[in-house]
């Protein structure tokens, strides 16, 4: 679901950012009120969670792949404001660093997963969850449920963005000049699979992680009330219990690559080199050889290492977890020191934040 650059035509990517620079304002201000400082640490894990979770490549039948990406999980611990932020630091950190996603495409990439997929699953699980208690398996079902559609409306803003550019932009011979593939190949690939599979996936990790959290941190979720989600008292244990979860992740991290090699899976649907496109298209497109980000690790990798041994790639994929994780909870505390204001910690500065929300 990662928009690489030269897929989108300044028609769609420039709106996106248009669209997202207020959004990322909004979040700010929106945090800024309603954040506590004891809260900071989570959304850094939070953050660090997404980053991981979206190195877990999962193959499917025809050669290609998916991951889970965890916003619906962030939006339920800290709202989803708080994942706008949180996910929008994994995606710039994974386009900059690892070249996973575009630059270009930061916005619209952004637009799908930091926006529309937390709002979504927040919604269907404030629906289902909205007044139960801490151990309710309303909890954990709403969230395996929200995870499911957030994920699902991330992927059809996706395959809306892919689907228009023949439409848009193509030369005097009918080509397209960026992602060459319509609305009628774009809907059912990508929608189709995410129904079928990554849907489910997103559902069982944040349905398990917040089932596990009832049991034993209870206090991180919104149980007594839905309006607003900021009321847990997370402390240092959470931050720890967190942070465990994000370091085993990063530890076996190296089945994201494992399962596509031992099926034989390539990239995932959009998310194709030059050389593989001229294969399934019949050409390259001219918006895609405009661009040539060098990543310092692209891949999750190191320069020249992408063809390396599955064992050393592994290493390497692990180290590139660790790079990861430290660059986003970094970012998330800097962000919280330039930008947001010390939060008051007052029942009164919570109830104001329903507003907000």
């Amino acid at each position: 679901m990662h928009i690489p650059d030269g897929y989108l035509s300044p028609q769609t990517y420039a709106p996106a950012y248009g669209v997202m620079i207020p959004l990322w304002w909004r979040a700010s201000a929106v945090l800024r009120k309603t954040l506590r400082n004891r809260q900071v640490p989570i959304l850094a894990l939070g953050a660090a969670f997404s980053f991981v979770i979206m190195m877990f490549n999962v193959p499917i039948p025809g050669g290609s792949t998916g991951h889970a990406v965890g916003a619906v999980l962030v939006a339920i611990l800290l709202g989803p404001w708080a994942a706008v932020i949180a996910v929008t630091l994994a995606l710039v950190v994974q386009a900059l660093v690892f070249g996973d996603g575009g630059i270009t495409a930061i916005g619209a990439n952004c637009l799908n997963m930091a926006v529309l997929m937390p709002f979504a699953g927040w919604g269907v699980y404030r629906l289902i969850a909205r007044g139960a208690p801490a151990d309710s398996r309303r909890h954990w079902i709403g969230a395996a449920v929200g995870g499911y559609v957030g994920i699902n409306v991330a992927a059809l803003g996706a395959a809306v963005m892919f689907g228009i550019q023949p439409l848009i932009a193509h030369d005097p011979a009918g080509r397209a000049l960026y992602c060459p593939f319509g609305l009628k190949a774009a809907i059912p690939a990508m929608c189709g699979t995410h129904l079928l599979l990554f849907g489910f996936v997103e559902a069982v990790v944040t349905g398990l992680v917040v089932a596990y959290l009832q049991k034993v941190e209870p206090s991180l979720l919104p149980a007594r009330k839905l309006s607003p989600p900021y009321q847990g008292g997370a402390g240092e244990g959470s931050g720890r219990r967190i942070a465990v979860i994000v370091a085993a992740m990063i530890v076996l991290s190296p089945i994201g690559l494992y399962l596509p090699a031992r099926f034989g899976a390539g990239s995932a649907w959009g998310e194709w080199s030059a050389d593989q496109l001229a294969k399934l298209a019949g050409y390259v497109p001219a918006g895609l050889r405009h661009w040539a980000w060098n990543a310092p690790m692209p891949d999750y990798s190191l320069p020249g290492r992408e063809s390396a041994p599955l064992g050393t790639q592994s290493v390497l994929y692990v180290l590139a977890g660790l790079a990861g994780v430290a660059l986003v909870v970094t970012l998330a505390y800097v962000m919280r020191r330039l930008i947001w204001r010390t939060p008051v910690e007052t029942d009164s500065s919570m109830d104001a934040s329903a507003d907000d929300t």
